[in-house]
This record gives structure tokens, sequence and C-alpha cells, in this order.
């Protein structure tokens, strides 16, 4: 009943979008998402609020730490 939260793999388009952190610059606020390489769109997808929802992510993803953009 009350046990470790289970990560669902997630999948996205490799070809047409790439892994980014928005950050504010007043704030500290940081979302996490995919930035679209033609049209420079951002989608986010979740608010980060520490380490683990940042680890979360990469899991949810099967990201590579280094391979994550930060925008401000």
């Amino acid at each position: 009943m009350f046990g470790k939260k289970t990560v669902r793999s997630k999948s996205y388009d490799r070809e047409n979008y790439k892994p980014a952190l928005k950050c504010s610059i007043c704030t500290g606020e940081q979302t996490a998402g995919f930035l679209e390489v033609h049209t420079g769109q951002f989608e986010d997808i979740m608010l980060i609020r520490g380490q683990k929802d940042l680890d979360e992510f990469i899991a949810a993803y099967h990201l590579d730490p280094s391979e994550i953009t930060k925008i401000y």
C-alpha cells in the first residue's frame, strides 16, 4: 500500500526536441521540459523544486544530465 513511487519511462522525439531547464534569474525557479530545435519553443513538463524532482525527470526520460541545457 505505501511503497516506493515507481517512475514510468516516457519518450520524446530526439530529432526535433532537446531537454532543457528553464531557469528564472530573479526567483531561481526551474522548469524542466523540452526545447523544439526548429522554432525554439519551450514545452513545460514539470516544475523542479529540488534535486529529487530533477532526478525523477532524468529517470523518466532516460536522459544524461550532461545533455540538459539551461535557458535563462
